[in-house]
């Protein structure tokens, strides 16, 4: 089984991907973090240096790559992957694989991000609370229609237990 997180920036994919591996004995790959050990760089430089098209490129490679392989694993998502290429549709078609949507608020998205936000390309240009509601408000709604093709959604405001036995109890 491949258990796959999708959802938008800071909303848990890799905290409950990694947790949910550890209950299940499965391996867990984030997938920006294997974008960052295959390719030597940083998210952050790899956006910087070679740009966003380029990034999106290797982000499907990758994926596809991940996807590819027999073991039984958890994969966390960038906010992004969903919504580029064929990468959906690469989710969707794999064998025995299940997507979970990690729903969380626009506010509590917006609290989260403008603390993090030095270290995500897309919003580090945003300098108040009020600002990075409005983006990410206006950019999570262009986004939900991929994230709700996920075969679950979960709601991720809550606690980090009640969110992976809520996934647990979805999947099982």
């Amino acid at each position: 089984m491949k258990i796959i997180l999708i959802g938008y920036m800071t909303s848990g994919k890799s905290l409950i991907g990694s947790e949910l591996a550890k209950i299940l004995d499965m391996n867990f790959i984030d997938l920006d973090e294997y974008i960052e050990e295959k390719e030597g760089d940083s998210i952050k430089e790899i956006f910087s240096k070679k740009g966003n098209i380029f990034f999106r490129k290797i982000e499907n490679t990758f994926l596809e790559e991940i996807l590819g392989l027999k073991d039984n694993l958890v994969l966390s998502l960038g906010g992004g992957t969903p919504c580029f290429a064929n990468n959906l549709e690469l989710i969707q078609r794999t064998d025995e694989a299940k997507s979970i949507y990690l729903n969380v608020s626009v506010k509590e998205l917006s609290k989260r991000l403008i603390v993090d936000r030095e270290n995500r390309p897309l919003v580090a240009h945003i300098k108040t609370e009020e600002e990075m509601l409005e983006f990410v408000g206006k950019h999570l709604f262009e986004r939900l229609s991929f994230y709700n093709q996920a075969n679950y959604m979960v709601e991720a405001n809550n606690s980090k237990e009640i969110i992976l036995e809520d996934i647990l109890f979805k999947l099982f």
